[in-house]
Protein backbone atom coordinates (compact mmCIF):
# COMPACT_ATOMS: atom_id res chain seq x y z
CA UNK A 1 0.00 0.00 0.00
CA UNK A 2 1.16 2.99 -0.79
CA UNK A 3 2.15 6.04 1.87
CA UNK A 4 -0.06 8.15 0.54
CA UNK A 5 -2.77 5.78 1.09
CA UNK A 6 -1.97 5.00 4.39
CA UNK A 7 -1.87 8.69 5.73
CA UNK A 8 -5.59 8.78 4.26
CA UNK A 9 -6.80 5.84 6.06
CA UNK A 10 -5.02 7.35 9.30
CA UNK A 11 -7.06 10.79 8.73
CA UNK A 12 -10.48 8.94 7.64
CA UNK A 13 -9.96 6.64 11.14
CA UNK A 14 -8.89 9.92 13.43
CA UNK A 15 -12.18 12.23 11.56
CA UNK A 16 -14.27 9.31 12.93
CA UNK A 17 -12.84 9.30 16.53
CA UNK A 18 -12.82 13.10 16.43
CA UNK A 19 -16.21 12.83 14.97
CA UNK A 20 -17.60 10.13 17.59
CA UNK A 21 -15.95 12.61 20.70
CA UNK A 22 -17.26 15.35 19.54
CA UNK A 23 -20.76 14.00 19.01
CA UNK A 24 -21.09 11.97 22.50
CA UNK A 25 -19.16 14.63 24.54
CA UNK A 26 -21.78 17.48 23.90
CA UNK A 27 -24.97 14.96 23.74
CA UNK A 28 -24.26 13.39 27.19
CA UNK A 29 -24.91 16.03 29.16
CA UNK A 30 -27.45 17.99 27.28
CA UNK A 31 -29.81 14.27 26.96
CA UNK A 32 -28.97 14.38 30.61
CA UNK A 33 -30.24 17.61 31.14
CA UNK A 34 -33.23 17.53 28.82
CA UNK A 35 -34.30 14.36 30.77
CA UNK A 36 -33.76 16.13 34.05
CA UNK A 37 -35.68 19.18 33.36
CA UNK A 38 -38.67 17.25 31.20
CA UNK A 39 -38.68 14.69 34.47
CA UNK A 40 -39.20 17.92 36.90
CA UNK A 41 -41.13 20.04 34.29
CA UNK A 42 -43.51 16.69 34.07
CA UNK A 43 -43.80 16.48 37.62
CA UNK A 44 -44.34 20.09 37.87
CA UNK A 45 -47.36 20.04 35.95
CA UNK A 46 -48.76 16.16 37.35
CA UNK A 47 -48.61 17.83 40.71
CA UNK A 48 -50.55 21.01 39.35
CA UNK A 49 -53.36 19.21 37.65
CA UNK A 50 -53.74 16.35 40.66
CA UNK A 51 -53.47 19.78 43.20
CA UNK A 52 -56.25 21.55 40.67
CA UNK A 53 -58.87 17.91 40.53
CA UNK A 54 -58.57 17.70 44.66
CA UNK A 55 -59.40 21.26 45.18
CA UNK A 56 -62.54 21.16 42.79
CA UNK A 57 -63.62 18.27 44.47
CA UNK A 58 -63.70 19.83 47.66
CA UNK A 59 -65.19 22.75 47.13
CA UNK A 60 -67.75 20.80 44.86
CA UNK A 61 -68.41 18.64 47.83
CA UNK A 62 -68.62 22.03 50.44
CA UNK A 63 -71.19 23.29 47.54
CA UNK A 64 -73.34 20.16 47.84
CA UNK A 65 -73.09 19.61 51.80
CA UNK A 66 -74.34 23.26 52.14
CA UNK A 67 -77.24 22.91 49.64
CA UNK A 68 -78.44 19.67 51.46
CA UNK A 69 -78.00 21.39 55.21
CA UNK A 70 -79.43 24.55 54.02
CA UNK A 71 -82.71 22.28 52.89
CA UNK A 72 -82.45 20.57 56.06
CA UNK A 73 -82.25 24.32 57.89
CA UNK A 74 -85.61 24.99 55.53
CA UNK A 75 -87.78 21.80 57.22
CA UNK A 76 -86.74 22.13 60.46
CA UNK A 77 -87.82 25.52 60.57
CA UNK A 78 -90.91 24.87 59.62
CA UNK A 79 -91.24 21.67 62.38
CA UNK A 80 -90.05 24.28 64.97
CA UNK A 81 -92.92 26.78 64.16
CA UNK A 82 -95.67 24.47 63.47
CA UNK A 83 -97.79 21.39 65.18
CA UNK A 84 -99.09 18.18 63.59
CA UNK A 85 -102.97 19.53 63.55
CA UNK A 86 -102.27 22.71 61.84
CA UNK A 87 -99.72 21.76 59.71
CA UNK A 88 -101.96 18.45 58.36
CA UNK A 89 -104.47 21.17 56.80
CA UNK A 90 -104.10 21.22 53.05
CA UNK A 91 -104.15 24.91 52.63
CA UNK A 92 -101.73 25.71 55.02
CA UNK A 93 -99.21 23.15 53.86
CA UNK A 94 -99.73 25.21 50.15
CA UNK A 95 -99.07 28.12 51.51
CA UNK A 96 -95.77 26.83 53.56
CA UNK A 97 -95.01 24.67 50.31
CA UNK A 98 -94.78 27.91 48.27
CA UNK A 99 -92.98 30.03 50.76
CA UNK A 100 -90.43 27.00 50.79
CA UNK A 101 -90.66 27.74 47.09
CA UNK A 102 -89.57 31.46 47.51
CA UNK A 103 -86.57 30.10 49.05
CA UNK A 104 -85.48 27.52 46.90
CA UNK A 105 -86.90 26.28 44.13
CA UNK A 106 -85.37 22.40 44.61
CA UNK A 107 -88.61 21.09 46.48
CA UNK A 108 -90.56 19.55 44.75
CA UNK A 109 -93.96 18.13 47.33
CA UNK A 110 -94.13 18.20 50.22
CA UNK A 111 -95.66 15.84 52.75
CA UNK A 112 -96.77 15.27 56.34
CA UNK A 113 -97.01 11.56 58.12
CA UNK A 114 -98.22 10.66 61.30
CA UNK A 115 -95.88 8.25 63.41
CA UNK A 116 -97.99 4.95 62.18
CA UNK A 117 -96.26 5.89 58.58
CA UNK A 118 -100.37 7.15 57.23
CA UNK A 119 -99.50 10.08 54.63
CA UNK A 120 -101.75 13.08 56.66
CA UNK A 121 -101.45 15.94 54.13
CA UNK A 122 -99.08 16.06 50.97
CA UNK A 123 -98.87 19.33 48.25
CA UNK A 124 -97.31 18.01 45.24
CA UNK A 125 -97.90 17.18 41.67
CA UNK A 126 -98.75 13.36 42.71
CA UNK A 127 -101.82 11.43 44.77
CA UNK A 128 -99.56 10.26 47.82
CA UNK A 129 -102.10 11.16 50.28
CA UNK A 130 -103.87 8.26 52.50
CA UNK A 131 -100.72 6.19 51.72
CA UNK A 132 -98.91 4.05 54.06
CA UNK A 133 -95.42 4.60 54.44
CA UNK A 134 -94.39 2.65 57.88
CA UNK A 135 -92.36 -0.55 55.99
CA UNK A 136 -90.74 2.27 53.70
CA UNK A 137 -86.89 1.64 53.47
CA UNK A 138 -86.58 5.18 54.16
CA UNK A 139 -89.12 5.80 56.82
CA UNK A 140 -88.08 3.66 59.16
CA UNK A 141 -84.61 5.04 58.75
CA UNK A 142 -86.23 8.60 59.73
CA UNK A 143 -87.86 7.05 62.88
CA UNK A 144 -84.48 5.62 63.72
CA UNK A 145 -82.23 8.49 63.43
CA UNK A 146 -84.45 11.60 63.70
CA UNK A 147 -83.33 12.94 60.16
CA UNK A 148 -82.51 10.82 56.83
CA UNK A 149 -81.07 12.40 53.54
CA UNK A 150 -81.90 9.15 51.23
CA UNK A 151 -80.81 7.52 47.99
CA UNK A 152 -82.50 7.81 45.16
CA UNK A 153 -85.09 5.38 45.19
CA UNK A 154 -88.54 4.74 42.81
CA UNK A 155 -91.73 4.60 45.66
CA UNK A 156 -95.02 4.78 44.85
CA UNK A 157 -94.42 7.58 42.03
CA UNK A 158 -91.85 4.78 39.99
CA UNK A 159 -89.98 7.77 39.23
CA UNK A 160 -86.41 8.13 40.28
CA UNK A 161 -86.36 10.87 42.99
CA UNK A 162 -85.00 11.29 46.40
CA UNK A 163 -86.50 12.65 50.15
CA UNK A 164 -85.24 14.83 52.85
CA UNK A 165 -86.90 13.71 56.18
CA UNK A 166 -87.44 14.79 59.59
CA UNK A 167 -89.51 13.87 62.51
CA UNK A 168 -90.64 15.92 65.24
CA UNK A 169 -91.56 15.15 68.87
CA UNK A 170 -93.96 17.03 70.42
CA UNK A 171 -96.82 16.87 73.33
CA UNK A 172 -96.89 12.75 73.11
CA UNK A 173 -97.22 13.21 69.12
CA UNK A 174 -94.45 12.00 66.73
CA UNK A 175 -94.74 12.96 63.04
CA UNK A 176 -92.30 13.26 59.89
CA UNK A 177 -92.24 16.18 57.74
CA UNK A 178 -90.95 14.98 54.15
CA UNK A 179 -90.14 17.17 51.01
CA UNK A 180 -88.59 15.50 47.41
CA UNK A 181 -85.08 17.21 46.36
CA UNK A 182 -86.28 18.30 42.21
CA UNK A 183 -83.82 15.50 40.80
CA UNK A 184 -82.99 18.17 37.71
CA UNK A 185 -81.84 21.05 39.97
CA UNK A 186 -79.84 18.76 41.94
CA UNK A 187 -78.33 16.95 38.91
CA UNK A 188 -77.61 20.10 37.31
CA UNK A 189 -75.74 21.23 40.48
CA UNK A 190 -73.99 18.45 40.93
CA UNK A 191 -73.37 18.37 37.09
CA UNK A 192 -71.66 21.99 36.29
CA UNK A 193 -68.20 20.96 37.62
CA UNK A 194 -66.74 21.82 33.69
CA UNK A 195 -62.80 21.15 33.19
CA UNK A 196 -61.44 20.89 30.16
CA UNK A 197 -63.03 19.77 27.25
CA UNK A 198 -64.00 15.75 29.10
CA UNK A 199 -64.22 16.77 32.90
CA UNK A 200 -67.74 15.37 34.50
CA UNK A 201 -69.07 15.24 38.01
CA UNK A 202 -71.69 12.81 39.48
CA UNK A 203 -72.57 11.12 42.95
CA UNK A 204 -72.78 7.42 43.51
CA UNK A 205 -73.89 5.25 46.88
CA UNK A 206 -71.99 2.85 48.45
CA UNK A 207 -73.83 -0.11 46.11
CA UNK A 208 -72.90 2.23 43.09
CA UNK A 209 -75.58 3.48 42.14
CA UNK A 210 -76.07 6.62 40.23
CA UNK A 211 -77.75 9.63 42.15
CA UNK A 212 -76.93 11.74 39.72
CA UNK A 213 -76.17 11.36 36.06
CA UNK A 214 -72.92 11.27 34.13
CA UNK A 215 -72.60 13.17 31.16
CA UNK A 216 -70.83 10.33 29.05
CA UNK A 217 -73.16 8.22 30.47
CA UNK A 218 -74.86 6.72 33.03
CA UNK A 219 -78.71 6.76 34.38
CA UNK A 220 -80.26 7.46 37.64
CA UNK A 221 -80.38 4.07 39.56
CA UNK A 222 -78.10 2.17 37.23
CA UNK A 223 -75.49 0.56 38.60
CA UNK A 224 -71.17 1.80 37.70
CA UNK A 225 -69.55 -1.18 37.04
CA UNK A 226 -66.33 0.29 38.34
CA UNK A 227 -67.42 1.28 41.64
CA UNK A 228 -64.63 -1.14 42.76
CA UNK A 229 -62.25 1.71 41.59
CA UNK A 230 -63.40 4.13 43.69
CA UNK A 231 -63.70 2.69 47.40
CA UNK A 232 -61.75 5.56 49.33
CA UNK A 233 -61.33 6.23 53.40
CA UNK A 234 -63.80 8.11 54.17
CA UNK A 235 -62.17 11.47 55.74
CA UNK A 236 -59.70 11.80 52.41
CA UNK A 237 -59.84 12.71 49.05
CA UNK A 238 -58.65 10.46 46.81
CA UNK A 239 -56.88 10.99 42.97
CA UNK A 240 -55.72 8.34 40.60
CA UNK A 241 -55.17 7.03 37.22
CA UNK A 242 -57.63 4.52 35.60
CA UNK A 243 -59.23 3.23 32.73
CA UNK A 244 -63.31 2.60 32.85
CA UNK A 245 -64.92 0.11 31.57
CA UNK A 246 -64.83 1.46 27.90
CA UNK A 247 -61.22 0.88 28.19
CA UNK A 248 -60.85 5.20 28.52
CA UNK A 249 -58.03 6.13 31.07
CA UNK A 250 -59.12 9.06 33.37
CA UNK A 251 -57.85 11.27 36.21
CA UNK A 252 -60.27 10.98 39.20
CA UNK A 253 -60.54 12.27 42.46
CA UNK A 254 -63.50 11.30 44.74
CA UNK A 255 -65.10 12.37 48.10
CA UNK A 256 -67.44 11.10 50.65
CA UNK A 257 -70.39 13.09 50.88
CA UNK A 258 -74.11 13.07 53.21
CA UNK A 259 -72.56 11.35 55.95
CA UNK A 260 -70.51 9.14 53.97
CA UNK A 261 -73.06 7.83 52.32
CA UNK A 262 -72.35 8.77 48.56
CA UNK A 263 -69.62 9.62 47.09
CA UNK A 264 -68.85 12.47 44.71
CA UNK A 265 -66.65 11.08 41.49
CA UNK A 266 -64.89 14.01 39.62
CA UNK A 267 -62.73 12.65 36.72
CA UNK A 268 -61.44 13.88 33.47
CA UNK A 269 -59.48 12.11 30.64
CA UNK A 270 -56.20 11.80 31.23
CA UNK A 271 -54.97 13.22 28.08
CA UNK A 272 -56.71 16.06 28.43
CA UNK A 273 -55.90 16.98 31.97
CA UNK A 274 -52.33 16.53 30.71
CA UNK A 275 -52.77 18.23 27.59
CA UNK A 276 -50.27 21.04 28.59
CA UNK A 277 -48.06 17.86 29.58
CA UNK A 278 -48.27 15.96 25.82
CA UNK A 279 -47.45 20.04 24.75
CA UNK A 280 -44.08 19.64 26.70
CA UNK A 281 -43.31 16.24 25.70
CA UNK A 282 -43.52 17.67 22.38
CA UNK A 283 -41.40 20.83 22.65
CA UNK A 284 -38.57 18.20 24.57
CA UNK A 285 -38.77 16.21 21.27
CA UNK A 286 -38.22 19.30 19.01
CA UNK A 287 -35.87 20.57 21.35
CA UNK A 288 -34.12 17.49 21.21
CA UNK A 289 -34.23 16.99 17.65
CA UNK A 290 -32.61 20.59 16.51
CA UNK A 291 -29.97 20.33 19.57
CA UNK A 292 -29.06 16.53 18.13
CA UNK A 293 -29.30 17.94 14.67
CA UNK A 294 -26.97 21.29 15.97
CA UNK A 295 -24.52 19.16 18.00
CA UNK A 296 -23.82 16.87 14.84
CA UNK A 297 -23.27 19.48 12.56
CA UNK A 298 -20.89 21.39 14.42
CA UNK A 299 -19.26 18.28 15.05
CA UNK A 300 -18.67 17.17 11.19
CA UNK A 301 -18.00 20.68 11.07
CA UNK A 302 -15.44 21.29 13.42
CA UNK A 303 -13.86 17.45 12.84
CA UNK A 304 -13.43 18.36 9.29
CA UNK A 305 -12.02 21.67 10.10
CA UNK A 306 -9.39 20.35 12.57
CA UNK A 307 -8.69 17.16 9.90
CA UNK A 308 -7.84 19.60 7.65
CA UNK A 309 -5.84 21.60 9.46
CA UNK A 310 -3.75 18.13 11.00
CA UNK A 311 -3.39 17.69 7.25
CA UNK A 312 -2.24 21.40 6.10
CA UNK A 313 0.16 21.50 9.19
CA UNK A 314 1.87 17.33 7.89
CA UNK A 315 2.44 18.81 4.70
CA UNK A 316 3.82 22.04 5.92
CA UNK A 317 5.73 19.84 8.53
CA UNK A 318 6.88 17.75 5.46
CA UNK A 319 7.67 20.58 3.48
CA UNK A 320 9.45 22.63 6.34
CA UNK A 321 11.61 19.43 6.11
CA UNK A 322 12.33 19.35 2.87
CA UNK A 323 13.34 23.39 3.27
CA UNK A 324 15.39 22.28 5.76
CA UNK A 325 17.52 19.83 3.47
CA UNK A 326 17.71 22.14 0.37
CA UNK A 327 18.99 24.97 3.40
CA UNK A 328 21.40 22.41 4.63
CA UNK A 329 22.31 22.00 0.75
CA UNK A 330 22.62 25.86 0.24
CA UNK A 331 24.73 26.35 3.32
CA UNK A 332 27.58 23.45 2.24
CA UNK A 333 27.01 25.12 -1.19
CA UNK A 334 27.69 28.36 0.74
CA UNK A 335 30.93 27.06 2.85
CA UNK A 336 31.96 25.31 -0.37
CA UNK A 337 31.77 28.58 -2.94
CA UNK A 338 34.44 29.92 -0.79
CA UNK A 339 36.81 26.66 -1.37
CA UNK A 340 35.90 27.44 -5.03
CA UNK A 341 36.42 30.98 -4.95
CA UNK A 342 40.07 30.30 -3.73
CA UNK A 343 40.77 27.35 -5.98
CA UNK A 344 40.14 29.85 -9.04
CA UNK A 345 42.23 32.00 -8.08
CA UNK A 346 45.17 29.98 -8.03
CA UNK A 347 44.74 29.35 -11.96
CA UNK A 348 43.72 33.12 -12.34
CA UNK A 349 47.05 34.24 -11.32
CA UNK A 350 48.70 31.87 -13.44
CA UNK A 351 46.91 33.29 -16.41
CA UNK A 352 47.62 36.42 -15.59
CA UNK A 353 51.38 35.33 -14.76
CA UNK A 354 51.40 34.14 -18.07
CA UNK A 355 49.56 37.10 -19.80
CA UNK A 356 51.99 39.58 -18.50
CA UNK A 357 55.14 36.84 -20.02
CA UNK A 358 53.49 37.05 -22.89
CA UNK A 359 52.91 40.43 -23.19
CA UNK A 360 56.77 41.14 -22.57
CA UNK A 361 57.68 38.72 -25.07
CA UNK A 362 55.49 40.61 -27.92
CA UNK A 363 57.16 44.03 -26.39
CA UNK A 364 60.89 42.55 -27.03
CA UNK A 365 60.15 40.84 -30.22
CA UNK A 366 59.02 44.46 -31.39
CA UNK A 367 62.02 46.19 -29.99
CA UNK A 368 64.29 43.69 -31.30
CA UNK A 369 62.64 44.17 -35.04
CA UNK A 370 61.79 40.69 -34.85
CA UNK A 371 58.12 41.30 -34.98
CA UNK A 372 56.49 43.44 -37.73
CA UNK A 373 53.97 45.58 -37.09
CA UNK A 374 50.39 43.95 -39.42
CA UNK A 375 47.13 43.00 -38.14
CA UNK A 376 47.54 39.55 -37.35
CA UNK A 377 49.74 41.44 -34.46
CA UNK A 378 47.19 44.08 -33.81
CA UNK A 379 44.53 40.87 -33.31
CA UNK A 380 46.92 39.20 -30.70
CA UNK A 381 46.96 42.46 -28.78
CA UNK A 382 43.52 43.04 -28.60
CA UNK A 383 43.52 39.20 -27.54
CA UNK A 384 45.38 39.88 -25.25
CA UNK A 385 43.82 42.58 -23.78
CA UNK A 386 40.58 41.18 -23.60
CA UNK A 387 42.34 37.87 -21.71
CA UNK A 388 43.27 40.95 -18.99
CA UNK A 389 40.00 42.02 -18.61
CA UNK A 390 38.37 39.10 -18.20
CA UNK A 391 40.77 37.81 -15.51
CA UNK A 392 39.98 41.18 -13.73
CA UNK A 393 36.28 40.33 -13.71
CA UNK A 394 37.06 36.78 -12.79
CA UNK A 395 39.30 38.07 -10.09
CA UNK A 396 36.13 40.71 -8.92
CA UNK A 397 33.63 38.11 -9.12
CA UNK A 398 35.48 35.50 -6.63
CA UNK A 399 36.42 38.18 -4.60
CA UNK A 400 32.96 39.35 -3.91
CA UNK A 401 31.76 35.69 -3.22
CA UNK A 402 34.80 35.41 -0.90
CA UNK A 403 33.36 38.40 0.90
CA UNK A 404 29.70 37.16 0.93
CA UNK A 405 30.57 33.58 2.63
CA UNK A 406 33.45 34.94 4.73
CA UNK A 407 32.24 34.44 8.47
CA UNK A 408 32.90 37.39 10.71
CA UNK A 409 31.12 39.25 13.66
CA UNK A 410 28.97 42.00 13.21
CA UNK A 411 30.70 45.31 12.34
CA UNK A 412 28.74 48.47 12.61
CA UNK A 413 30.85 51.50 10.44
CA UNK A 414 29.56 54.44 8.79
CA UNK A 415 28.75 53.48 5.07
CA UNK A 416 28.35 55.76 1.86
CA UNK A 417 24.75 54.36 0.15
CA UNK A 418 26.59 56.56 -3.01
CA UNK A 419 29.16 54.34 -3.45
CA UNK A 420 27.85 51.22 -2.16
CA UNK A 421 24.60 50.49 -3.54
CA UNK A 422 26.12 51.11 -6.99
CA UNK A 423 28.82 47.84 -6.23
CA UNK A 424 25.71 45.80 -5.34
CA UNK A 425 23.96 46.74 -8.43
CA UNK A 426 26.10 45.34 -10.42
CA UNK A 427 26.46 42.31 -9.26
CA UNK A 428 22.79 41.57 -10.41
CA UNK A 429 22.98 44.01 -13.66
CA UNK A 430 23.85 41.00 -16.02
CA UNK A 431 21.30 38.81 -14.76
CA UNK A 432 18.51 41.82 -14.82
CA UNK A 433 19.93 42.93 -18.47
CA UNK A 434 19.40 38.94 -19.35
CA UNK A 435 15.79 39.44 -18.28
CA UNK A 436 14.94 42.90 -20.57
CA UNK A 437 14.76 44.59 -16.97
CA UNK A 438 16.22 48.62 -16.24
CA UNK A 439 17.37 48.82 -13.26
CA UNK A 440 17.01 52.37 -11.89
CA UNK A 441 18.66 53.94 -9.17
CA UNK A 442 17.49 57.79 -7.27
CA UNK A 443 20.47 58.32 -4.70
CA UNK A 444 20.63 61.96 -3.59
CA UNK A 445 24.08 63.91 -3.50
CA UNK A 446 23.17 64.67 0.57
CA UNK A 447 22.07 61.57 1.51
CA UNK A 448 23.79 61.05 5.03
CA UNK A 449 26.11 58.18 6.15
CA UNK A 450 24.27 55.17 8.05
CA UNK A 451 25.15 53.29 10.64
CA UNK A 452 25.59 49.42 9.52
CA UNK A 453 27.40 46.27 8.61
CA UNK A 454 28.54 46.33 4.79
CA UNK A 455 28.33 42.46 4.03
CA UNK A 456 24.88 42.29 6.12
CA UNK A 457 23.52 44.95 4.26
CA UNK A 458 24.70 43.66 0.89
CA UNK A 459 23.14 40.31 1.43
CA UNK A 460 19.64 42.19 2.59
CA UNK A 461 19.84 43.81 -0.71
CA UNK A 462 20.82 40.90 -2.84
CA UNK A 463 18.01 39.30 -1.73
CA UNK A 464 15.63 41.79 -2.49
CA UNK A 465 17.61 42.17 -5.91
CA UNK A 466 16.92 38.35 -6.63
CA UNK A 467 13.48 38.46 -5.36
CA UNK A 468 12.39 41.49 -7.02
CA UNK A 469 13.50 39.69 -10.45
CA UNK A 470 11.86 36.52 -10.14
CA UNK A 471 8.29 38.55 -9.33
CA UNK A 472 9.16 40.66 -12.81
CA UNK A 473 10.03 37.98 -14.83
CA UNK A 474 7.00 35.43 -13.71
CA UNK A 475 4.76 38.94 -15.07
CA UNK A 476 6.68 40.62 -18.09
CA UNK A 477 9.17 37.73 -19.47
CA UNK A 478 12.03 39.01 -20.70
CA UNK A 479 10.54 42.43 -21.90
CA UNK A 480 9.31 45.21 -19.62
CA UNK A 481 10.93 44.67 -16.15
CA UNK A 482 11.57 47.62 -13.93
CA UNK A 483 13.65 47.69 -11.00
CA UNK A 484 13.80 50.90 -8.97
CA UNK A 485 16.02 51.22 -5.68
CA UNK A 486 15.38 55.14 -4.01
CA UNK A 487 17.08 56.28 -1.36
CA UNK A 488 15.69 58.92 0.79
CA UNK A 489 15.63 60.84 4.32
CA UNK A 490 12.49 60.56 6.28
CA UNK A 491 11.84 61.96 9.92
CA UNK A 492 15.98 62.04 10.46
CA UNK A 493 16.14 58.46 9.30
CA UNK A 494 17.13 56.87 5.88
CA UNK A 495 14.83 54.77 3.36
CA UNK A 496 15.72 52.81 0.79
CA UNK A 497 13.20 51.20 -1.22
CA UNK A 498 13.41 48.48 -3.45
CA UNK A 499 10.28 48.76 -5.98
CA UNK A 500 9.69 46.32 -8.92
CA UNK A 501 6.74 46.46 -11.65
CA UNK A 502 6.53 41.95 -11.04
CA UNK A 503 3.15 39.97 -10.43
CA UNK A 504 2.71 41.50 -6.61
CA UNK A 505 1.99 39.46 -3.62
CA UNK A 506 -1.26 37.79 -2.25
CA UNK A 507 -3.27 39.77 0.53
CA UNK A 508 -3.68 36.71 2.50
CA UNK A 509 0.28 36.06 2.37
CA UNK A 510 1.68 39.76 3.02
CA UNK A 511 1.38 38.95 6.89
CA UNK A 512 3.70 35.63 6.57
CA UNK A 513 6.44 36.54 4.02
CA UNK A 514 9.12 37.62 7.06
CA UNK A 515 8.02 33.97 8.36
CA UNK A 516 10.99 31.10 8.34
CA UNK A 517 10.53 28.86 5.57
CA UNK A 518 7.28 30.52 4.32
CA UNK A 519 7.43 30.65 0.25
CA UNK A 520 5.38 31.36 -2.64
CA UNK A 521 7.78 29.47 -4.93
CA UNK A 522 7.59 25.76 -6.23
CA UNK A 523 9.63 22.80 -4.17
CA UNK A 524 13.49 23.54 -4.90
CA UNK A 525 12.98 27.29 -5.82
CA UNK A 526 12.95 28.75 -2.74
CA UNK A 527 13.74 27.67 0.97
CA UNK A 528 11.68 30.58 2.73
CA UNK A 529 14.58 32.04 4.66
CA UNK A 530 16.08 34.65 2.59
CA UNK A 531 13.15 37.45 3.37
CA UNK A 532 13.35 35.71 7.76
CA UNK A 533 16.96 36.46 7.53
CA UNK A 534 16.67 39.93 6.19
CA UNK A 535 13.92 40.85 8.50
CA UNK A 536 16.45 39.25 11.75
CA UNK A 537 19.69 41.88 10.05
CA UNK A 538 17.51 44.57 9.68
CA UNK A 539 16.35 44.32 13.00
CA UNK A 540 19.92 43.58 14.47
CA UNK A 541 20.83 46.96 12.74
CA UNK A 542 18.18 48.66 14.90
CA UNK A 543 16.23 49.62 11.83
CA UNK A 544 12.60 48.44 10.06
CA UNK A 545 11.73 46.67 6.78
CA UNK A 546 7.98 46.74 5.42
CA UNK A 547 6.16 46.07 2.44
CA UNK A 548 3.75 47.27 0.04
CA UNK A 549 2.14 45.02 -2.42
CA UNK A 550 -0.89 44.68 -4.66
CA UNK A 551 -0.94 41.83 -6.68
CA UNK A 552 -0.54 42.03 -10.43
CA UNK A 553 1.33 45.71 -9.97
CA UNK A 554 4.73 45.23 -8.17
CA UNK A 555 5.88 45.02 -4.85
CA UNK A 556 7.74 47.62 -2.77
CA UNK A 557 10.12 46.59 0.29
CA UNK A 558 11.40 49.70 2.75
CA UNK A 559 14.70 49.19 4.62
CA UNK A 560 14.91 52.47 7.24
CA UNK A 561 17.94 52.82 9.05
CA UNK A 562 19.47 54.96 11.64
CA UNK A 563 22.26 57.59 10.33
CA UNK A 564 25.19 59.00 11.66
CA UNK A 565 24.46 61.53 13.94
Amino acid sequence: MKSKDIRKDYYKLLKRKILASMILVPAIPFILAVMVSYYYFMTSIQTKTVSKMVRIVEDHRQMIEFFLKERKSDLQFILDSYNLNYISQPEVLRKIFYTLQKESRAFIDLGVFNEDGLHVAYYGPYELAGKIYKDEPWFKEVMRKGFYISDVFLGFRQVPHFIISIVKKDAGETWVLRATIDTLLFNNLVEKVRIGKTGEAYILNKEGIFQTQRRSGGDLMDKDKDINKYLTSPEEIKTFIEKDITGSTYLYATAMLKDKSWLLVVRQEKADAFMALRSAIYLVILITILGGIIIVFLAFYMSNRVIRRMELMDEEKKQLSQQLVMAARLAEIGEMSAGFAHEINNPLQIIRSEHALIETILTDLKERGNLKSSEDTADLEDSLHQINVQIDRCAKITRAILKFARKKEHVVSKIDLRKIIPEFTDMIAKKACVDGIIIKKEIPENIPFINADSSELQQVLINLFNNAIDAITLKHGSHGGKLDIVVRTVDGKVEISVADNGCGIDPENIEKIFTPFFTTKPVGKGTGLGLSICFGIIDKMGGTIGVNSEKGVGTTFTITLTNVN
